[in-house]
């Protein structure tokens, strides 16, 4: 009989943990679903819209191709140690950074990443909101009144 029992208690984890894994996978396809209705937002066509037309600018590509040379200029003086062709650097660096940053289509890619930040802030926070409402997050105890050792 205690066999019977075993294998019954078996069975039952068994199924338990199979639904588990089911709710996961809808889990994770319920967010593959929102990540699409995200990518179709207007925030993100903007973003790809102004990414495209940097990739597209050829001013743009040469300030990035040189600033990123000049970084690692300033790494191979940093390990020689000679302060004043780093600051030298740091300053022209400082110069094409300027360039960037006046050109107004940088500007608007700028501004649609932290656009696209908020929105993901503003799910993320829908998301935790919803559910604290289900579940005490903090204290990982269910905000319902059933007891586990009823």
């Amino acid at each position: 009989m205690t066999e019977e029992r075993l294998q019954q208690t078996e069975l039952q984890s068994a199924a338990r943990q199979h639904d588990h894994l089911v709710n996961r996978e809808m889990i994770l396809a319920k967010a593959k679903e929102l990540a699409d209705i995200l990518g179709s937002s207007e925030e993100v066509q903007v973003f790809r819209k102004a990414e495209e037309k940097i990739q597209d600018h050829q001013r743009i590509q040469q300030l990035i191709a040189t600033m990123k040379k000049k970084q690692k200029e300033i790494v191979a003086f940093e390990s020689l140690k000679n302060q004043k062709m780093i600051a030298k650097i740091e300053a022209e660096l400082q110069e094409l950074q300027e360039e960037l940053d006046g050109i107004p289509i940088v500007t608007e890619f700028q501004q649609s990443q932290v656009e696209i930040n908020e929105l993901l802030q503003m799910v993320i926070m829908a998301i935790r909101d919803t559910v604290a409402e289900k579940v005490n997050v903090e204290e990982g105890k269910s905000t319902s009144s059933s007891n586990c050792s009823d």
